[in-house]
């Protein structure tokens, strides 16, 4: 065969593969067996190693991915991504309703489409051909994942008419494909996904695409951002115009009134889990494109759209047990081991019970058949108890008196709800307390984690976080997984966290109240360790934030002589006890943020959350959990939820990462 035949016949076996690739994967109405597909493939894949100059960006050979990236590079998005605001009752939608209304009238539309629970992407096409792909990002700049969409099968590589045109859609993994993910991931020992939409969400950020192309990911595309002379009047013109392209578009209902988007809402809460894929709720839209325009938009979301967020999911389990886990500062905190059970797309086998009040105000008993649900979706936690299955075999639960791991006693002091072990040499205190002595925001100690620390422990290598810099590297080279490298690195880590600033020496020792903040403001106000430990109540409550109870426990941690004995172990091994001085130039930039409160809410592209706050507060400023009047800024990333509709409602000023960063420069 020559090279012309060749060509040829690659672009008509490339034209027969991708129409039956959408036929299978996109309509679900396969005309073909698999063997006659991949006879038609493998003969694709031999013309293509023999003439390798021939082979198109649009072939189904190139969805296996190619080499791995070494980072995801920038993309700005031509038309932003908007995040949407969220409703939670028919209340809500009714006044969504009403305010529409005064801008356009009453001759309204609106489509009601199912808020797929994944992530956010856009696609570019380029005279029909698929040129890139993005993630959502903070709405106005996403990252190039181009390599790792092309591995989607409903994505289609070439259009079915040469269009320029930017779409957006919904990257999800199905429940079953997430169950068989999460089988591979326990059988290679691997870490097992919380729930579909991070596996997604996970899979498309791998750096090596063939990851991805293993992971079984699907698409939804629900809109149009942007085509080359668009004809389209409603929302519902482009979902039509998408499936004729060849997308995979969601399912969608158009409605008349507010009143029957309620309905749908109210029949979707109940018919989600019947669906082969997660949904959290769904989205209303104004269906006029045209009205949309009159209607307008916010900063960060559409005043013609509006999300509606299902009640929290509720499954009834069995309490098989309760159980006490021991924290780092001694506290007790019950745990109900349940029946597992499926709850708003993950398994949950254990709920937090709090403490003993919490367990006494809602009569939980060992055997109770209760009413479980994920509070935003997010953490499990018991409802109520089903006391009419109650069979007479329960049995009541108490706090013990003796700590489950040490044996010492246990305290319940006056005015406090938790019960703790006051053995300052229980190993679960120690473990615990030596997880958050090594963790990123204490002394930083990089490829210290969670096993290792329980590998040391094991190996009595350790009796408190001070031995960690009396480790040498032969103590370390014998325990399992450490290779002559790693073991290096380890103890290179271990010696430059003795530079660390004297802030985060306070956070890592885990005075009982005292954050990451708390600690940055005793190093500011006392300079050196020495002083901390003999400061009264009296001068630690001077400093503004830190209340009595703070002081207290501060002052109670530096009287216990184990604690001071650790910290003269810190010290003679050379750990810095005093805070570092700045510069009189950068005592000026330390104070641009003072007397500021910031709110971060969303996901940061480039600063972990914890990032940004330290930099917040490196620069003088607070950071507060929710958004009030007295907030300044609100710090807003990717998925931004309530707390941007918050400030939006108050007035706040609200800044994207880029604002940020213009600030802090």
């Amino acid at each position: 065969m020559n090279r012309e035949e060749a060509r040829s016949k690659i672009d008509e076996l490339i034209e027969m593969l991708n129409e039956h690739n959408y036929k299978y994967y996109v309509l679900d109405s396969p005309e073909i067996t698999d063997y006659e597909y991949d006879q038609m493939m493998d003969e694709l894949i031999h013309l293509e190693k023999s003439f390798p100059e021939l082979i198109r960006d649009d072939s189904p050979t190139q969805r296996v991915g190619g080499e791995p990236l070494s980072a995801f590079s920038q993309v700005q998005h031509s038309v932003p991504m908007l995040s949407l605001s969220n409703s939670y009752n028919k209340e809500d939608l009714i006044d969504f309703d009403r305010s529409i209304r005064k801008i356009i009238g009453d001759k309204i539309e609106y489509v009601v489409e199912p808020k797929i629970d994944g992530l956010s992407v856009g696609l570019k096409y380029e005279k029909g051909k698929f040129v890139q792909g993005a993630t959502r990002g903070d709405g106005f700049v996403g990252e190039d994942i181009t390599k790792n969409l092309r591995t989607i099968k409903t994505i289609p590589l070439r259009l079915k008419e040469e269009v320029d045109i930017e779409v957006r859609g919904e990257v999800y993994i199905s429940r079953e494909k997430f169950a068989e993910l999460n089988q591979k991931q326990a059988e290679k020992g691997e870490t097992i996904f919380a729930n579909p939409r991070n596996a997604a969400a996970g899979s498309l950020r791998q750096l090596d695409p063939k990851v991805a192309a293993k992971r079984n990911l699907d698409i939804f595309v629900f809109n149009i951002q942007r085509m080359e002379n668009m004809h389209i009047n409603t929302h519902t013109e482009g979902f039509e115009y998408l499936k004729k392209l060849g997308f995979k578009t969601s399912m969608y209902k158009v409605c008349q009134s507010i009143k029957e988007v309620i309905e749908q809402c109210e029949k979707w809460a109940e018919k989600r889990s019947q669906l082969a894929f997660d949904i959290d709720g769904l989205v209303i839209k104004v269906n006029d494109l045209y009205q949309r325009e009159k209607i307008g938009l916010r900063s960060k979301s559409p005043k013609w759209a509006i999300a509606y967020k299902f009640p929290a999911q509720q499954k009834k389990t069995k309490v098989k047990n309760i159980t006490v886990q021991v924290g780092r500062t001694g506290a007790l905190t019950p745990t109900a081991e349940l029946e597992p059970v499926r709850v708003a797309g993950s398994v949950i086998s254990r709920a937090t019970l709090h403490n003993e009040d919490y367990i006494k105000e809602k009569d939980i008993r060992i055997g109770d058949t209760v009413i479980i649900e994920k509070a935003g979706d997010v953490i499990p936690a018991v409802v109520r108890v089903l006391f009419d299955e109650r069979t007479g075999d329960e049995k009541q639960f108490s706090m013990p008196t003796i700590c489950p791991v040490c044996k010492e006693e246990t305290v319940r002091l006056e005015g406090e709800a938790v019960t703790r072990c006051i053995n300052a040499a229980c190993p679960a205190q120690l473990r615990r307390g030596l997880i958050h002595f090594v963790s990123r925001d204490a002394m930083n100690i990089d490829g210290l984690g969670e096993s290792i620390v329980t590998l040391l422990l094991e190996n009595n290598l350790i009796k408190d976080a001070a031995d960690l810099y009396y480790l040498k590297k032969e103590d370390i080279l014998p325990l399992e997984r450490m290779g002559e490298k790693s073991a290096q690195n380890l103890i290179n880590a271990i010696e430059k966290s003795k530079k660390n600033d004297l802030d985060r020496v306070i956070f890592g020792l885990g005075i009982k109240l005292v954050g990451s903040r708390a600690a940055k403001l005793l190093a500011d106000a006392f300079g050196s360790m020495d002083v901390l430990m003999n400061a009264s109540e009296e001068q630690i409550t001077n400093i503004p934030e830190i209340g009595h109870k703070m002081a207290e426990s501060i002052v109670a941690f530096f009287k216990e002589d184990r604690n001071l004995e650790i910290i003269e172990k810190l010290r003679t091994a050379g750990v810095n006890m005093k805070a570092i001085k700045k510069s009189d130039e950068n005592d000026k930039i330390e104070k641009k943020f003072e007397g500021l409160t910031f709110v971060l809410t969303g996901t940061l592209k480039k600063y972990k959350r914890s990032e940004a706050k330290k930099i917040i507060e490196d620069l003088g400023g607070r950071v507060s959990g929710s958004v009030s009047k007295k907030t300044d800024y609100v710090l807003a990333g990717a998925e931004a939820g309530s707390k941007l509709d918050k400030a939006n409602n108050l007035g706040i000023k609200v800044i994207s990462e880029e604002e940020f960063e213009q600030m802090i420069q």
